[in-house]
């Protein structure tokens, strides 16, 4: 199974485009932010925004060993609901506390 973009954060199946997709909102409402540090050092930014029909978890990545300081942009990860993406980032935010970090809800 193949996936293409649909439009920022959201994803569908290969193939035909639905025939009465509804449009998404153009924006979305931040649900919360998730910074992780260690020593001081931003290690990761989390970002849950909803979208009413998905919620979208955006991620920036600071790599230790980095020669610039761009942040990695994996993702976005799209989730059916706020639950979902809450669930995801919480799992995340366990596993950066035991690597270390500190976490600083923004």
């Amino acid at each position: 199974m193949s996936y293409e973009p649909l439009q920022p954060g959201l994803l569908r199946t290969g193939g035909a485009p639905p025939a009465a997709a509804a449009p998404a909102p153009a924006s979305g409402q931040e649900l919360f932010v998730r910074h992780a540090r260690r020593d001081g050092r931003s290690v990761a930014i989390m970002r849950a925004i909803d979208y009413g029909d998905s919620c979208v978890v955006e991620a920036e990545v600071y790599p230790q060993n980095a020669r610039n300081a761009a942040p990695v942009r994996p993702g976005p990860y799209t989730f059916a609901d706020a639950r979902q993406a809450t669930a995801f980032v919480t799992e995340a935010v366990e596993a950066l506390m035991y690597l270390g970090c500190d976490i600083q809800a923004q």
